[in-house]
């Protein structure tokens, strides 16, 4: 009989793209998959490590799979970014997990399960040199016609406050024919929207090929038949340049939306992050963005509190939220984490600052949000049907302005049966702060 595997995926997309592999490579492997855990014979815990709150929420998933041991749970594998940086740890205190696997090791998963079967308790981490795994089919986990595709490996940037690099290993473009063929895959399994992750998506291609490719990588990708929608997330400001500005702006299948991390507005808490680039250059790509594109929508992250941040820098941040209004923003608080630059710095700023510079950031955007979204009313847009509400009678979805599992939705009702993973167009009603209501039309505005 087939030993039954469950896997628990935390943290971001690409994480979630290591999970559906991992699954891939098990399934072929006369593993039998299941989404319950209480069916499953063997139970992976795919961790994040990259914040204090995803090492908690990590910690406290492993403890909570580790009860199921001694029911149906035979073996308990952990993996992913904490089981990298905290390998031995993980066995030491917590002596029902069988093994853990790092975030270059995924295809010695299979390996890894039999031997724990044979008693045998395994570490293997260190390979953060190999992207071949990433070459492996993926049983997809959720849904089939929204669907990431991770083009690269690990990072370059070295910010001082992250650990990714340490995790992930340097940044490694997979080659663009392998990328090309998963999403024949996909648009062959009813795939219609591509969601582009990376670590950093802009600077794809400069390793293999000598110069940035991500725009001839969205041309070929938007070529492929059944692919309506690509969208790209994770693009830093300072390799966004002309020819992918472009690319977004002429190409049909290229969502107007993008995801650049920008972190703060100060020059001089840029430089103390190892951010590349100026408060004034990020200024003229987003202005630039807003020219060429029509109708864009900018997703950013930014972090308050890191060690040394003046009130004066805080202020500029405040300001540069309140000047450029931008459609989605996420606000953290800085995470000191060991074995980074920033962790050694002074002046770390204390806990009850940090959660007070939140705090105001987050109010002050979510009346930018309220008001953007506002200023939809009325319009038509395309809409993607992503499922049906609880309720059964609202059905919910997404147009181009918002990314899958990160912003908003909209709810919608419509006087006739839709498919998942369907286009229709909806007339946006009414608003809330971040989710949208609105009705199934025939007609097309916007």
């Amino acid at each position: 009989m087939k030993k039954k595997i469950g896997i628990v995926s935390l943290g971001c997309p690409k994480n979630l793209v290591d999970s559906e592999i991992m699954l891939g490579m098990l399934s072929h492997s006369d593993y039998e998959i299941v989404n319950s855990k209480e069916d499953a014979d063997v139970l992976i815990v795919n961790t994040c490590g990259f914040i204090e709150s995803a090492q908690q929420e990590s910690i406290n998933t492993i403890l909570e799979m580790a009860e199921e041991k001694g029911r149906n749970c035979e073996v308990l594998i952990v993996t992913g970014c904490m089981a990298e940086r905290y390998k031995e740890k993980i066995l030491e205190q917590i002596p029902e997990v069988d093994a853990v696997l790092g975030t270059g090791n995924y295809k010695e998963i299979a390996e890894v399960i039999n031997l724990a079967y044979m008693g045998e308790k395994t570490v293997a981490y260190g390979k953060l040199d190999e992207t071949d795994y990433l070459d492996e089919e993926r049983v997809l986990s959720s849904s089939k016609h929204s669907v990431y595709l991770k083009i690269s490996e690990g990072c370059d940037n070295r910010c001082t406050y992250c650990i990714i690099p340490f995790l992930r290993g340097k940044y490694r473009s997979r080659k663009m024919e392998s990328l090309v063929r998963e999403a024949e895959l996909l648009a062959g399994k009813g795939t219609k929207e591509i969601v582009i992750v990376a670590q950093d998506s802009t600077r794809y291609g400069i390793d293999l090929y000598g110069k940035k490719m991500l725009p001839e990588l969205i041309r070929k990708i938007s070529d492929i038949s059944g692919i309506e929608w690509v969208r790209l997330l994770y693009c830093y400001p300072e390799e966004i340049d002309d020819e992918l500005i472009n690319e977004i702006a002429i190409n049909p299948k290229v969502c107007k939306y993008l995801d650049i991390p920008i972190q703060h507005a100060s020059d001089r808490v840029l430089k103390q992050m190892g951010r590349r680039g100026t408060i004034s250059e990020i200024k003229q790509v987003l202005n630039k963005l807003r020219e060429k594109v029509s109708g864009i929508t900018i997703r950013t992250s930014l972090i308050v509190g890191f060690p040394g941040e003046t009130e004066e820098d805080f202020e500029e941040l405040m300001a540069f939220v309140k000047e450029f209004r931008l459609d989605r923003v996420g606000v953290f608080t800085y995470s000191k984490e060991e074995g980074t630059a920033a962790a050694k710095m002074k002046n770390q700023i204390p806990k009850h600052i940090k959660i007070k510079r939140q705090k105001k950031i987050l109010e002050l955007q979510n009346v930018i949000s309220r008001e953007i979204n506002q200023s939809r009313n009325g319009k038509v847009y395309k809409t993607i049907v992503d499922g049906i509400a609880d309720d059964g009678i609202f059905y919910y979805g997404r147009t181009y302005a918002e990314a899958p599992e990160i912003d908003g939705i909209i709810y919608f009702t419509s006087p006739e049966e839709l498919s998942i993973g369907s286009f229709i167009n909806v007339r946006i009603l009414n608003t809330e702060d971040y989710d949208l209501i609105g009705e199934v039309i025939n007609e097309f505005t916007e």
